[in-house]
């Protein structure tokens, strides 16, 4: 593939949602280098994602989600939530279990958000690409800028709650479960609503994904008003 034809789908939204978390980031900034290995790891997620549904194909549970839309709508639905959104999801979290949240440097509540946008970075990246073949121009341009937004605000909810738990030394394995299930469910209904309903019922995906993004900019706003720390205790941001 040309290198031209990565750039407005792919390299530009890269860039520049990097430029933007590591600006968000600027009052305790993580290193570079390990905002890049999270960025790798997003992107080796992704084949993490393609070897659990070949894992279905031997199972005889993998289907064709396009086909359920015409053929089961509650098929659909239950595998959008259960299969899709519980694949997609956790293949983002195992690299941010295994690695990311035993950096040192991981020391406080805003870098779960900021290290787990930077592993769905990587993860749309890599989607990306996979889908230019099919997409015409303008279709690529507008996922390429839409992708990772959707993959950033579903990592920023278990980003956040896992990296907090991790943190605070609570919980820590229920939140994880938790956590995946929530991001799961919402990443489910988002597909389902994109893939199964007609383009006029569109924009109940946007809200979807506009309502999360305004969750996530007043957290990350909150979070800044409290002092640096593991688990700042003196402003709960979300009631227990």
């Amino acid at each position: 593939m040309h290198f031209s034809v990565l750039i407005l789908p792919v390299i530009v939204p890269v860039l520049f949602w990097a430029c933007y978390h590591y600006y968000k980031d600027r009052r305790l900034p993580e290193p570079p280098g390990h905002l890049l290995v999270a960025f790798v790891l997003g992107a080796a997620s992704f084949y993490l994602g393609i070897l659990m549904y070949q894992g279905l194909d031997l199972l005889g549970l993998r289907y064709d989600a396009y086909l359920l839309a015409e053929t089961s709508l509650p098929g659909l639905f239950v595998y959008a939530v259960l299969v899709i959104g519980v694949i997609e999801e956790l293949a983002k979290i195992v690299p941010f279990l295994l690695i990311v949240i035993r950096f040192k440097e991981f020391d406080e509540p805003i870098d779960g958000i900021i290290y787990g946008s930077f592993i769905a970075l990587g993860f749309s990246a890599v989607e990306n690409i996979q889908y230019l073949q099919y997409l015409s121009s303008l279709e690529a341009i507008a996922r390429g800028f839409a992708g990772p937004v959707v993959h950033i605000v579903f990592a920023s909810i278990w980003g956040y709650y896992i990296g907090r738990a991790w943190l605070c030394r609570r919980a820590f394995k229920k939140t994880v479960f938790g956590a995946l299930a929530c991001t799961a469910f919402l990443h489910g209904v988002y597909d389902f609503v994109v893939i199964a309903l007609p383009a006029p019922v569109l924009p109940v995906a946007a809200f979807l994904i506009l309502s999360l993004w305004i969750w996530r900019l007043v957290l990350m706003r909150d979070l800044h008003t409290l002092p640096p720390g593991p688990c700042p205790q003196d402003k709960e941001i979300i009631e227990e």
